[in-house]
């Protein structure tokens, strides 16, 4: 099936003129470190869906941009890529999140391996445990969110900065009590802009609302990110 719409896609660019996004080519190129890890971290989730367990690539795209409300997928994977990104770069990912990630370009002192063996796990076990929230399409499936939610995850990698280095039981802590619902009290200014109608609109992207979403995530005190806990 993904072959069948990358065809699509590219019978759409050389034939009809449609271009591709350059954040959605990279998604699609599996010379990409960032994309074969979403790829792995995506594998690795089963969610239980009415006691049957289903692997979690069924819900995500791997050729739009972004997932309508009939799509049976609830995240992109080029959302998912600028999870995995984040998580390896902390905030300098934002930056990457359209370019290619090579493997010699990774943290200093780390390697492919090392980086595989600890984002895997790290991302697989958050998206699972927070599996019922993404199912639900909240704003945790918007790209800028699960940059953010990056961010606050490279805090738990061993090739951290130390100063701001914490436990996975400490960053599930933090994100016990996000308001994850897509409304403007919890997510205007932060991830998304609330119009006249009151009608949330996530597209700001990655680059422009990520380190916002971090911030809040990981400082609970401060405006954002008790904006974000309905406080």
């Amino acid at each position: 099936m993904l072959c069948f719409r990358v065809r699509v896609i590219f019978y759409d660019r050389n034939v009809q003129g449609v271009a591709v996004a350059k954040n959605l080519a990279m998604s699609m190129d599996q010379r990409d470190f960032a994309t074969r890890l979403a790829h792995r971290v995506a594998e690795a989730v089963k969610v239980d869906i009415d006691g049957r367990l289903v692997p979690f690539t069924k819900f995500v795209n791997a050729t739009k941009r972004q997932v309508g409300k009939a799509d049976p997928e609830v995240v992109t994977l080029s959302a998912l890529r600028a999870l995995v990104i984040t998580s390896i770069y902390g905030k300098g990912g934002l930056s990457r999140s359209a370019e290619t990630v090579h493997e010699d370009e990774l943290p200093e002192g780390t390697t492919p391996e090392q980086v595989e063996r600890a984002v895997v796990p790290l991302l697989s076990g958050l998206i699972a445990r927070n599996a019922g929230h993404l199912l639900s399409r909240t704003a945790l499936t918007s790209p800028a969110v699960l940059a953010g939610l990056g961010i606050a995850a490279h805090h738990t990698t061993a090739w951290a900065d130390p100063s701001h280095a914490m436990s996975t039981d400490a960053l599930d802590q933090l994100l016990a009590d996000i308001r994850w619902e897509r409304e403007a009290r919890y997510w205007d200014g932060v991830a998304a802009k609330a119009g006249t109608s009151g009608r949330l609109n996530f597209s700001g992207g990655v680059k422009d609302s990520g380190g916002r979403v971090a911030d809040a995530l990981l400082y609970p005190a401060t405006e954002p990110g008790r904006r974000i806990r309905g406080r």
